[in-house]
């Protein structure tokens, strides 16, 4: 950010920030007998509003380890996750400070995000309820300003820092999910783990949040910074916490990434034979645990209970072909069905029908088409994380909160990356591999 550009925005942001101190004043006086913790958050977000100002980067660096957070904040249509929160925080300074232009990769997703947006404003006109609003700006926080936090980040040097973070917290959170898995282990439980602690969170979510580490840990891109002295353990860990929670759409989301990064360079082909030893168990794995749900006969297990879920989603698309029944239809009283759909294209068709599935198709044929024609250095990464998204939400919930925003912001970071290379001097050899050797 230049010094020009800042001092535009100083006088604002001291305003702003004066209003905030004093209504947060009269917040301490009336709440603090009632509601101390609410207080006590709120004068911490206070500090680190002041803080911002002088460092803007600080709040998208933290949106970084703390978009892995699943807990929820807030009542009504507005219960959010931790992580959503912080980064509707963060996206203020990294809208107004990040560097600037923005590439031409980056303005690209933004538009595709809006036609999206655009398509499905429809369904919110036709099914006028509150959580349809919400909705809608909320997918538009997870795509749009995910990658503008991201951007920040990467576009002010900062993502050997901001990733390193983002990868920290996913160990820590793999490692009591590793030893809750041993514990059940020990007592003859090999059932799937839903992890507990430090919160619940559902496995299908953990292992997806895994599996995106453990794509970027094999990667193992140079400016990263790690050596195999920490990566490799680190991706042990990860893998390791994905195989406890067995989610097997997360290990087919992570077979696709696998593939993706091995095969796109010329350069790397050789590791395509590694990917090909690593992915192949992976899906035998998933191919045997859904053989043995089809020879259960248990009409109740996920297999089954997903083939009815699939019919039921066309039945209630059909019902309002065009426009569908609204975003996140299922949470009404009068709701045609009670369950998300476990499947990207069906929840769009059920939610926002034909022309809501238009958007989602532009939105996702023109991003995989931006990120395969960026700087391979960079951009094989970030439609790794892209194509491991959208093969995970075949056989899942698409529009879930981190599952969506942590690959966005990901992909963020790595288009502000390579324009804060772009504006570097050249070195004097050829731009960097995307994995060190």
């Amino acid at each position: 950010m230049t010094p020009e550009r800042w001092d535009r925005f100083r006088g604002p942001a001291l305003v702003l920030l004066a209003g905030a101190a004093t209504a947060l004043a009269v917040l301490v006086g009336y709440a603090i007998p009632d509601m101390p913790l609410l207080v006590v958050g709120g004068v911490v977000l206070l500090l680190v509003a002041v803080v911002a100002l002088t460092q803007p980067v600080l709040l998208p660096l933290l949106a970084m380890p703390l978009i892995v957070v699943v807990l929820r904040f807030g009542a009504g249509p507005v219960d959010m996750t931790i992580a959503d929160w912080i980064l509707a925080l963060a996206f203020w300074p990294a809208v107004f400070f990040a560097p600037r232009p923005f590439s031409p990769e980056l303005r690209k997703l933004l538009w595709l995000n809006a036609i999206y947006q655009a398509a499905t404003l429809f369904t919110v006109i036709a099914n006028p309820f509150v959580a349809n609003g919400v909705e809608w700006f909320h997918a538009w926080l997870l795509v749009s300003g995910a990658l503008v936090v991201g951007w920040a980040v990467g576009a002010t040097g900062q993502a050997r820092l901001g990733v390193s973070l983002f990868l920290l917290a996913c160990v820590a959170l793999a490692l009591p999910t590793i030893a809750e898995g041993l514990l059940r282990y020990a007592q003859g439980n090999f059932s799937e783990v839903y992890p507990s602690w430090p919160w619940s969170m559902h496995k299908n979510f953990m292992g997806n949040l895994m599996g995106i580490a453990a794509l970027i840990l094999y990667a193992r891109p140079t400016w990263l910074g790690w050596t195999k002295r920490w990566a490799v353990p680190a991706l042990v860990v990860v893998v390791t916490a994905l195989a406890v929670t067995q989610s097997r759409q997360a290990l087919v989301g992570l077979a696709v990434g696998l593939l993706v990064v091995s095969f796109r360079r010329h350069s790397e082909r050789r590791r395509g034979v590694v990917a090909l030893i690593v992915v192949a168990p992976i899906l035998y794995l998933v191919l045997t645990m859904a053989r043995d749900q089809i020879a259960s006969g248990n009409e109740h297990n996920s297999w089954f209970q997903r083939l009815e879920w699939y019919a039921e989603s066309v039945r209630i698309w059909l019902e309002a072909p065009w426009f569908g029944h609204g975003l996140r239809y299922w949470t009404q009283a009068d709701a045609p069905g009670f369950f998300q759909p476990p499947n990207a294209f069906l929840e769009v068709l059920a939610s926002a029908g034909l022309v809501g599935l238009f958007g989602f198709l532009v939105l996702w044929v023109g991003a995989i088409t931006v990120l395969y024609r960026a700087d391979p250095a960079f951009g094989t990464l970030a439609l790794a994380l892209g194509l491991s998204r959208l093969a995970q939400a075949q056989l899942d919930l698409f529009w879930v909160s981190i599952s969506v925003s942590a690959p966005f912001l990901l992909i963020g970071v790595l288009l502000g990356l390579a324009a804060h290379k772009a504006r570097e001097p050249m070195p004097e050899r050829t731009r960097e591999p995307l994995v060190t050797r």
